[in-house]
Order: structure tokens, then C-alpha cells, then sequence
């Protein structure tokens, strides 16, 4: 039995090391540090999160109590010190006992870090290697994510509606995947699929869509697209800014956005319909040299 074990042993950490290897190799640190041009985790996601960690909690594996300073770390934010001591304990392991969990938090860990290449590998261990797994289901909603955060949208859609439509859907999710289902269809350029499900949270969650942030697309009206050409600090320098592009006939406008105790001024161009129209606005801005990115 011990001689099954250490074989056992020697087998996870021969293939973490295998799926490091092809992450690294896809994934050099200028990627792993990169922030994508849009932010997929908002605080109600982050509320998400912690309640999700909240119940998985109560699952108390043999050695659990070795996950704690993982979690602990997590809930704070430090997810360098949780991958640290995530990778430390998957070292040290004996059995499979409680390995999906670790895996699971792992690989949170490495998707909040931003690295997603590696996240997506440690998710999919846990799909193959554990389909029993109570966190079978959040390993697959991660693996989305992490395709939705890599900018591919249709496998990222592919897997948020699979997710919805299996049998193992589980409900506290739902709202969660109609949100982001909705993000990817604005990104992609489906105005119309995203005021579909915008439809369906607003329907079906209310008190959920009155969690998310005053500023967050789905509490908008309307879905349009602008182009940002600068954000300050200062008033009288965005409207300086926004004086300067209406003078060269540009349809711009100062949007004030409140974080917290800070306030922040951000100058855009125009509300499109059509994301196209966006992209013909913001080339031709850049070519004038101004710093410019499309939202949402």
C-alpha cells in the first residue's frame, strides 16, 4: 500500500510538472503579468467569490487544515503567498484526498494572479482527473473565465452555455453566467444578446442586479460603445481635453466616475451603436497621437 502511494505521489507531481512545463511554455512572465483592456472580476463578482469560499469551507478534507493559510491568503488578496503555499502542499501530499480542492484553490489563485494559461491547466485536472468532484462545476466555470479573459470569446460563450444548459447547473451560479455571458456579447458586438440576458438577470435576479457597481454596463439603459482618450484626477483638465476634441469636431464628453473616497474624470467620443463606428474613432484618434481604448 505505502509503495501504491508513493507511485501515487510521484504521479501528480510528475504531471503538475508536466502541465507547468506547457504553461511556461505558452506563457512567458510578460504574459502572465499583462493586464487584459477590460476588468471581468467587479465587486459583485469579488462578493461572489467569498461566498462561494464560504460554503466550500464547510467541505473539511484529511488535511484541511493545512488549506487555511492557502485560503486565508486568498481572501486577502495575496495570491503569491497562496500559490506558494498551494504548490508547497501539493509537494508534501501522500493520497488524492482532498487533492481537487487544493487543485481548486490553486487555481484560483493563479487566475486572480493573472495567469491564466496556468489556472486553465490546474481547472482542467480537476474536470478530468476528479469527475466526481464537488468542485467539478466552479472548475469549469473557471476554465471559462479563463478563456474569457485570454479574449477568446466564442469558446469562452461556448462554455458559459454549456454550463447553463447541463444538468449539473448549479442555481447561486446562474446570475453569475447570465452576467458574464452578457459581457462577452458586448465585447463580441452582439448588442442584442446582451440586452437579452440583461433582460433575463434583471427578470429572474433583481435583487442581484441591484448589487452590481452604479457604473457597471448593466445598470445602463441603453448599450453603446464610446472611445476613452484620457481618464484624470483633475476636472479642469479633462474638460481642457474635452474642449480641445470639440473643437476638432469630435463628439466628446467628461464622465465622472466615483471609486470609493476617489473621484476620477474620464474624457470619451460618442455613443455608437455599432462597435464598428468605435473602432473607425478611435484609429483615427490614435493616428492624432492620443492614448485611446473602446468601452465597454
Amino acid at each position: 500500500m505505502l509503495r501504491y502511494l508513493n507511485c501515487r505521489k510521484e504521479y501528480q507531481k510528475e504531471k503538475m510538472r508536466n502541465y507547468k512545463s506547457k504553461s511556461e511554455a505558452r506563457n512567458p512572465k510578460s504574459e502572465i503579468n499583462s493586464k487584459f483592456e477590460f476588468r471581468i472580476f467587479t465587486n459583485f463578482d469579488i462578493r461572489i467569490s467569498y461566498l462561494i469560499l464560504m460554503i466550500l469551507f464547510s467541505f473539511t478534507p484529511a488535511y484541511s487544515a493545512n488549506l487555511d493559510e492557502l485560503k486565508n491568503n486568498f481572501l486577502k488578496g495575496d495570491y503569491t503567498l497562496a500559490i506558494k503555499e498551494g504548490e508547497r502542499l501539493l509537494s508534501e501530499s501522500h493520497n488524492d484526498e482532498g487533492l481537487d480542492e487544493l487543485y481548486y484553490f490553486l487555481g484560483l489563485s493563479y487566475l486572480k494572479d493573472g495567469n491564466y494559461l496556468r489556472a486553465s491547466d490546474i481547472f482542467e485536472i480537476i474536470i478530468n482527473e476528479y469527475p466526481k468532484s464537488v468542485y467539478k462545476f466552479e472548475a469549469e466555470l473557471g476554465l471559462a473565465d479563463t478563456y474569457f479573459l485570454r479574449a477568446d470569446f466564442n469558446e469562452a460563450m461556448r462554455r458559459y452555455e454549456r454550463l447553463l444548459s447541463g444538468a449539473g447547473t448549479k442555481k447561486d451560479f446562474t446570475p453569475l453566467i447570465y452576467k458574464r455571458i452578457a459581457e462577452l456579447s458586448v465585447k463580441s458586438g452582439n448588442t442584442q444578446k446582451a440586452q437579452e440576458y440583461k433582460g433575463k438577470l434583471a427578470k429572474e435576479y433583481p435583487e442581484t442586479l441591484k448589487q452590481l457597481d452604479n457604473q457597471e454596463l448593466l445598470l445602463s439603459n441603453d448599450i453603446f460603445y464610446t472611445v476613452q482618450v484620457g481618464a484624470f484626477s483633475s476636472q479642469t483638465n479633462a474638460q481642457r481635453l474635452k474642449d480641445k476634441l470639440a473643437l476638432k469636431g469630435y463628439d466628446a464628453y467628461v464622465e465622472e466616475l466615483t471609486s470609493g473616497s476617489k473621484v476620477s474624470y474620464r474624457v470619451r467620443i460618442g455613443k455608437y451603436k455599432d462597435r464598428t463606428q468605435a473602432i473607425e474613432n478611435k484609429e483615427k484618434l490614435s493616428s492624432e497621437g492620443y492614448p485611446t481604448k473602446i468601452f465597454p
